[in-house]
């Protein structure tokens, strides 16, 4: 379900399990690797939900910071927490 009215999408399992190893190994392409940390600007879209799970499945710490943040907000955070990438 997505934030506006009627805003939703459906996908199997089996479609979710494909998505999440195909951006896992995007992140490992980019470097990242078991304990670094990740921050992630997104909105409530299926790519969050994406980003958040390949991070796990690689051992990436993960923080997401929702899109309606201000961008001094968003750097605090990156800086705070010391992460290597952020995903937009």
């Amino acid at each position: 379900e997505g934030n506006e009215p009627g805003d939703s999408a459906k996908i199997t399992y089996s479609e979710l399990l494909h998505k999440v190893c195909q951006f896992a190994n995007v992140l490992r392409s980019q470097g990242v690797k078991k304990g670094d940390r990740i921050s992630i600007y997104l909105p409530m879209i299926m790519e969050l939900v994406v980003a958040m799970l390949a991070c796990a499945r690689i051992g990436a710490l993960h923080s997401v910071v929702f899109a309606g943040f201000s961008a001094d907000s968003l750097c605090e955070r990156i800086l705070n927490c010391g992460c290597s990438l952020l995903i937009t």
